[in-house]
């Protein structure tokens, strides 16, 4: 969601605030803005849009000051207007924030009783004005902030400045993540370590309850009663990370080309090529290692893409290893009030590692005495560190808001997870593991030469481009592909897409296949393939527009001159889904290019989504 950053310097910070903001971009945001403190006075700087709009507003009016606090907002209360972009002043105190005050109201109410003025149609103005009313009773900036905090119901990260301290940031966090980056005569705030990346390698984040006063030269960080706590500083493979889309045009397809050494990477983690075998790295707490071999079921539990990877892993996990999964999305899991197995395992995934519904699922499953395990892209991230067992994916960032890599390396884990329960748990025997495994050695190569596709690819985009409504099909692991297809083109190209079952064609969806209805069927030749042919022919005779994603024996079958195919290599079953991903991350891309939408920042969408 939203992007914080803040520093306590000796130089001027406006310019590396906005620096640090644009390495946040990747969350979503529709305004920016920037604050600082200079001979005890607060001036800003907001603009709506992107943050080159912020940039041209800081050439014309710069800001001068050693101290200041910068945002990149995803609209939630109040419309992406400028008025409404943070910082949000109150007299002497200024405020970015992240996340939903979910008694924003109530505060409003008290606070316009008592004469306070609001500009804007935030939740985050109340923050600002509370903290005001603190420091007229008396209270010192840390002791309005703190009293302020305490009285704040919701998911939140916040920095707050004061006009009367040019040597103090407080910030807080209760849900969304917060980093402390440490530097020479230097203190930085940010919502992760890719914004603090070129000060700084030395991080220290921020727990939830968690508030921290910072200065240029040091930085102590309370819990909500108050009391100081002690939390590690780490090296973050972050300041390593260069945020360069290189020569591509888009982030996204940058990182779709990124995906056969990625996934490479993720798999060489899992699997010991070498010896032919799993070898699961759990990243965890070696005191309580996780054993497939004990559990009767596994709950899965995520959003968005990070789901749809889990729902070909109950694929995967019932057939290799036959251990009967549950899959749940985390938004409406939290509330299911699910009964859980005595010591069972509870998987979530999450690229992130700080998505909110997720991690609200997490709690309820640590409550009932599971084992947490998840598969992170960010191994500092809160779900990371509040898990038994860890599994990172090796993506790296990723910085186009559709997901593509991280969700190609979620399935790579997925896959060496399930083959290596298969392997404990008594089901695949010695040869099958070295066969499954030399398969998925393969990967990498088959998505190197899925790549070259591309061009073709492109032009069959262009059909889809403009129309109003488009049908995925898939059966077994191809399902699940079929509804991350139809995410994919949602997301970026604003055309409305489903997914179903194919068997399910004649259930309801035939009703809506006419001429002008695209239709995309994944069907590599497999077990079912013929099943699948045989509701394609039903949208042919209804006139439906047919693309087949298949492999040579399966154009073969198929015979139909009226459908045009992307022509998948051969390969083995096991890595279908994560190799079939490819040609539809590609065509929703040059379906959004060939529109002209915002492919790597698709409108009302972030990358995080941290709070409800």
């Amino acid at each position: 969601m939203c992007g914080i950053v803040g520093i306590v310097g000796s130089r001027p910070v406006a310019p590396l605030i906005v620096d640090a903001l644009k390495r946040l971009e990747y969350r979503g945001y529709d305004s920016a803005g920037v604050a600082t403190l200079e001979d005890g006075k607060l001036d800003r700087r907001r603009a709506e849009g992107k943050l080159v709009n912020l940039e041209e507003r800081l050439k014309g009016n710069p800001l001068a000051g050693n101290i200041g606090i910068g945002h990149t907002r995803w609209a939630t209360h109040g419309a992406p207007v400028e008025v409404n972009a943070h910082p949000h002043f109150s007299g002497n105190v200024a405020v970015v924030h992240n996340g939903i005050i979910e008694n924003f109201r109530e505060l409003r109410n008290e606070l316009q009783s008592e004469g306070f003025e609001f500009t804007s149609q935030t939740d985050t103005e109340v923050i600002a004005h509370l903290v005001a009313k603190y420091l007229k009773t008396g209270a010192t900036p840390v002791q309005a902030a703190h009293s302020s905090l305490k009285r704040l119901r919701g998911a939140f990260a916040l920095a707050i400045m004061f006009a009367s301290d040019e040597d103090l940031i407080v910030a807080g966090r209760n849900g969304p993540p917060l980093a402390i980056g440490h530097g020479e005569d230097e203190m930085y705030l940010g919502s992760d370590a890719v914004a603090l990346a070129p000060f700084t390698n030395k991080i220290t984040y921020l727990e939830d309850g968690d508030w921290a006063t910072i200065s240029k030269s040091e930085m102590q960080i309370f819990d909500l009663d108050g009391k100081h706590v002690d939390r590690a500083q780490q090296t973050s493979v972050g300041s390593a990370l260069m945020v360069d889309k290189g020569n591509h045009r888009h982030f996204m397809i940058k990182e779709i080309y990124e995906q056969p050494e990625v996934i490479g990477h993720t798999l060489a983690n899992y699997v010991d090529f070498n010896e032919d075998k799993i070898a699961l790295r759990d990243m965890g707490n070696q005191e309580n290692p996780l054993d497939f071999a004990k559990l009767d079921r596994l709950n899965i539990t995520a959003c968005g893409t990070a789901y749809l990877a889990g729902y070909v892993s109950k694929y995967w996990f019932e057939r290799y290893a036959r251990l009967p999964v549950d899959i749940d999305v985390a938004s409406e899991f939290r509330y299911r009030e699910v009964p859980m197995p005595q010591k069972g395992l509870s998987l979530f995934i999450s690229q992130s590692g700080e998505t909110a519904d997720t991690l609200a699922g997490l709690k309820y499953c640590e409550e009932a005495g599971q084992h947490l395990a998840a598969i992170v892209n960010v191994r500092e991230s809160t779900i990371a560190r509040s898990s038994h067992s860890v599994f990172p994916t090796l993506a790296g960032p990723e910085i186009g808001v559709a997901s593509t890599k991280a969700f190609t390396c979620q399935l790579s884990v997925l896959a060496a997870l399930a083959v290596g329960a298969g392997v404990q748990r008594g089901h695949i025997d010695r040869e099958t593991e070295i066969k499954l495994v030399s398969e998925l050695s393969e990967a990498p190569r088959y998505a190197n030469e899925v790549l070259k596709l591309e061009n073709e690819i492109k032009e069959l985009a262009h059909s889809l481009a403009n129309k109003e409504h488009v049908l995925y099909l898939g059966r077994d692991t191809n399902y699940p592909l079929a509804m991350e297809g139809a995410l994919k083109l949602k997301e970026l190209s604003y055309i409305h897409a489903e997914a179903y079952a194919a068997g399910e064609l004649k259930h309801g969806p035939i009703a809506l296949i006419d001429e002008q209805m695209p239709v995309v069927v994944i069907a590599p030749y497999d077990r079912i393939f013929e099943k699948t042919v045989s509701n394609m022919q039903e949208v042919a005779a209804r006139g439906g527009k047919i693309i087949l994603i298949t492999d040579k024996r399966g154009a073969e079958e198929v015979g139909m001159d009226e459908a045009q195919i992307i022509l998948m290599p051969d390969m083995p079953e096991i890595i279908t889904p994560i190799i079939y991903s490819l040609p539809i991350q590609i065509l929703a891309y040059h379906t959004a290019v060939h529109m002209g939408t915002d492919v790597d920042q698709p409108r009302n969408l972030a990358k995080s989504v941290t709070v409800e």
